[in-house]
């Protein structure tokens, strides 16, 4: 029998169909699946770990919730929403993820997203690197002077930090002012070409939100109001999230 192949041992509660029943059609009764393999087809993380979306949904239907708790392939997924968006039966097999992430003690989540996560809700800028707001602000404002001395074709080009009134609310992923400041600049010129009135802010610029995956709601919804809350603050029409 393969290593991979899903082993019944009887019939067994399971609080987490349970509480995912409401999230899924017609009562949570997960045989609406045809097995059709159309979620497994555009997965990414199809075929690691012996698992893919099919499986997982079977193995959720027949109750097998420690094994679901403990396997590596949740943390996989990226909850793209690909597999739903082709489903036929419109099974939200994302949110089965993102609860099934939740049974897991927040502890024993993965590290790397838990402390990124963590490291975010340290500080406004909400930047899973840690980066303060002087810091960002320093370095848009030197490498937007240096761009603008070398290329003269973009001397007029701008990257305004918490400009009142813009149409657009940008933010940027962390890790690039820190390791890659120079990734930043092709989004500026295309806004700058563009003719776009944009801005960032000084706080919950960062755009990367690992509370997300780690499903820790209460974190994820920290986050997200801190963001808001500063493109309100300066009278921003629309959040644009660069993620």
């Amino acid at each position: 029998m393969a290593e991979n192949t899903i082993r019944l041992t009887g019939k067994r509660s399971s609080p987490f169909l349970d509480k995912v029943k409401k999230l899924l059609p017609d009562d949570g009764n997960l045989n609406l699946c045809l097995t059709c393999g159309a979620c497994a087809s555009g997965c990414p993380a199809s075929g690691l770990d012996g698992m893919d979306p099919r499986k997982f949904l079977r193995m959720a239907a027949f109750g097998m919730d420690e094994e679901i708790k403990n396997m590596p392939w949740i943390w996989m997924c990226t909850m793209c929403q690909r597999c739903s968006y082709v489903c036929p039966m419109k099974i939200d097999i994302p949110q089965l993820v993102y609860n099934a992430r939740a049974m897991v003690p927040r502890e024993d989540r993965p590290k790397g997203i838990r402390d990124s996560c963590d490291m975010a809700l340290r500080n406004d800028c909400c930047s899973a690197m840690g980066t303060a707001e002087e810091d960002f602000v320093f370095v848009v404002e030197d490498v937007l002077e240096e761009y603008q001395e070398a290329q003269p074709e973009f001397a007029e080009m701008t990257a305004p930090i918490d400009k009142e009134g813009a149409e657009f609310f940008i933010n940027q992923n962390s890790r690039e002012p820190v390791t890659e400041p120079d990734e930043m600049v092709p989004l500026w010129k295309i806004l700058h070409l563009a003719g776009v009135n944009w801005t960032y802010g000084s706080k919950g610029w960062a755009a990367e939100n690992y509370c997300l995956f780690l499903s820790d709601n209460e974190s994820w919804e920290h986050i997200t109001r801190t963001t808001a809350k500063q493109a309100d603050q300066l009278g921003c029409k629309t959040y644009l999230n660069t993620e």
